[in-house]
């Protein structure tokens, strides 16, 4: 049976994209729906509570200045940047569920940790991929009325957005290319083992990625999610770009293992991914949000906690937030 026309993108066959979908070169693609069913009658899934409030709500400043580097945990894996005289957002999500509906689907267990008016003026978003946990219409169309930021985003996402809203700035790229931003600051593309969907229809449709942030502040790594795949894209990073000063890396949403394995990395797989990346500090994050899997938010922070002692890693080099929590993250 002929493959289905990609619904975001075209363009020539490359490493990751064989002319119709995107790909993991040399990696897994995404489980099918019977590996998805089986899964879901599984039994498994460990109750959350209703709610997991966190305690702090940030008021970040209008904006740091030169090399020092603030980052404020919003909830999930929405990070506030600042560095550079530059504010960047990751993965932004307001909205009450990631879900395409307003009424199903997983729900906020805590409040955004800025409350969207607190927010100072965004310049940029980083949109790693197209999954309702990260890219959410109604955030991106709710800060394109209020600061009209750049949103630089893999190849495909473009479209998804400005199908919602065409008024969304937009800057595309694949794994290896780079984005000016002002005040000399860079944001390079790399590869994340992860996939992509909106529905049925459109798996593998358009690309995922992280990023490095070049500038003042130093080299910022950030994730959006990814399988661990043997630590391979943490090393090439780390070739690259000589370590990090301060990487952003997904720590929940992990079991079951032999379904979540190619797309989430658990507790113990972020750690190691902070080690070989040569990051001197690590901000965790995609935990105590929304619910996506089977392990409990207990799980999440005793696996890493367990993960970070067997490592020999620092909690205060590898940092749990809560939301509404902030950090002037060290040189």
């Amino acid at each position: 049976m002929a493959r289905s026309r990609n619904r975001y993108y075209s363009g020539p066959a490359s490493q990751n994209f064989d002319g119709t979908v995107f790909l993991n070169p040399d990696g897994e693609g995404p489980k099918g729906f019977v590996d998805l069913v089986k899964w879901q009658l599984s039994g498994n899934r460990k109750k959350w509570p209703d709610r997991y409030e966190s305690p702090y709500r940030d008021k970040p400043p209008a904006q740091v200045e030169g090399s020092d580097l603030r980052v404020s945990y919003v909830g999930h894996a929405t990070v506030l940047i600042q560095t550079g005289g530059l504010n960047i957002l990751t993965d932004p999500v307001w909205s009450e569920r990631c879900s395409p509906v307003s009424w199903a689907g997983p729900k906020r267990k805590n409040d955004p940790g800025i409350d969207f008016a607190d927010l100072p003026k965004i310049d940029v978003v980083l949109l790693s991929h197209n999954h309702y946990d990260h890219l959410d219409i109604a955030s991106l169309s709710a800060l394109r009325k209020r600061n009209d930021p750049l949103v630089v985003t893999p190849l495909g996402n473009d479209a998804i957005i400005h199908k919602s809203d065409r008024s969304v700035r937009t800057q595309i790229a694949d794994w290896g290319e780079s984005v000016e931003l002002p005040n000399g600051v860079k944001v390079h593309f790399e590869p994340a083992h992860h996939w992509s969907a909106r529905g049925m229809g459109d798996r593998r449709n358009a690309l995922w990625a992280a990023f490095v942030v070049e500038g003042p502040g130093g080299l910022i790594y950030h994730v959006g999610d990814t399988g661990f795949f043997g630590g391979k894209f943490y090393e090439e990073a780390a070739v690259k770009y000589g370590g990090f000063r301060l990487a952003i890396l997904p720590f929940g949403a992990y079991q079951p293992r032999n379904f979540m394995r190619p797309q989430h990395q658990n507790p113990d797989e972020a750690v190691q991914g902070h080690m070989i990346c040569k990051a001197r500090h690590t901000l965790g994050h995609h935990w105590g949000t929304f619910q996506l899997t089977d392990e409990s938010i207990e799980d999440q922070i005793n696996d890493l906690d367990a993960a970070l002692e067997k490592h020999g890693v620092s909690p205060d080099s590898f940092r749990r937030l809560m939301p509404g929590q902030s950090w002037n993250v060290p040189v």
